[in-house]
């Protein structure tokens, strides 16, 4: 595509040319079908298609397990800063938040609303320049879950590794902004979500992956539509989902795997960062932010 520009806009992120000469094949008729993939019906046989290679896709790319959810949901990330602690937390209660950027604090904020948040560690007292190390890390008495950030895109920080939260204490990430951009071991969290914009495909759709005993063991006083054993049931068909999103996704996962895997993808980032980083690090006019 050359009348394309280079964009390096975070968000909506540029998504791959394989990926959008696709988009404007199937947005006019999708597979041949004479409907493009804005008009078909998501409990129509094309449409359930897309949705089965996409979850199938996604956990060979990231090596998830049968006991965990693949859920296609709305409202970003942003909203699951809200379901997580409708589901998961009560008065009474207490979840722990690791607060690294201002996406953690308004996450924080929202679980304040259904029940305790008791802040584990946090580097506001840098600007949030730095990762707290595990010794900086105090975990409350009985915490429902603990919070993170994976990756601080206003700070410029990411967690090398995931916290280690108490035995037993299920794991929560936020991973929209490096999700599917290394291998992680899933089987370390109890729930991830990921707003697609950043890594995954077009905004309106986000990514949660749950295992089963966090998602059947959520509050059943929430609403319906905001409960993740719902859409667990249902298979992301609950309502009407973002069946462009969804599509644009499951794309952007068969090119992850054409790319050669999580493994190849993360080492051309690594490639990338040594780049930009070598170039700052010698650089008399810019600076990083974070702490080194």
């Amino acid at each position: 595509m050359r009348d394309r520009i280079w964009n390096f806009g975070a968000r909506p992120a540029v998504l791959p040319e394989p990926v959008l000469e696709d988009l404007r094949r199937d947005v006019w008729s999708l597979d041949g079908s004479g409907i493009g993939i804005l008009e078909h019906s998501h409990r129509g046989k094309e449409f359930s298609r897309i949705l089965e290679e996409a979850e199938r896709d996604c956990r060979e790319l990231g090596r998830i397990p049968d006991s965990y959810h693949v859920l296609f949901l709305q409202g970003g990330a942003s909203l699951q800063f809200a379901m997580v602690p409708m589901n998961l937390l009560s008065r009474g209660r207490t979840a722990d938040y690791l607060l690294t950027d201002s996406w953690s604090q308004k996450a924080a904020r929202e679980a304040r609303l259904f029940g305790d948040v008791h802040v584990a560690g946090s580097s506001e007292d840098r600007g949030f320049s730095y990762i707290p190390p595990p010794e900086r890390i105090a975990y409350s008495a009985d915490p429902v879950y603990v919070h993170f950030t994976s990756n601080n895109t206003i700070a410029g920080t990411q967690w090398s590794a995931e916290p280690v939260p108490p035995a037993g204490v299920p794991l929560v990430a936020d991973a929209s902004s490096d999700i599917f951009s290394r291998p992680i071991d899933v089987t370390r969290y109890g729930l991830i979500f990921a707003g697609a914009q950043k890594n995954l495909g077009p905004s309106g759709v986000v990514l949660v992956i749950v295992r089963e005993d966090v998602a059947v063991a959520a509050r059943e006083d929430a609403p319906v539509i905001l409960q993740y054993r719902t859409h667990a049931a249902a298979g992301s068909l609950y309502n009407t989902p973002s069946t462009l999103g969804i599509y644009v996704m499951g794309r952007v996962f068969r090119w992850l795997k054409e790319m050669g895997g999580l493994e190849a993808v993360a080492e051309r980032n690594a490639e990338k960062a040594r780049l930009l980083y070598d170039y700052l690090d010698a650089s008399r006019t810019f600076r990083g932010t974070a702490d080194t």
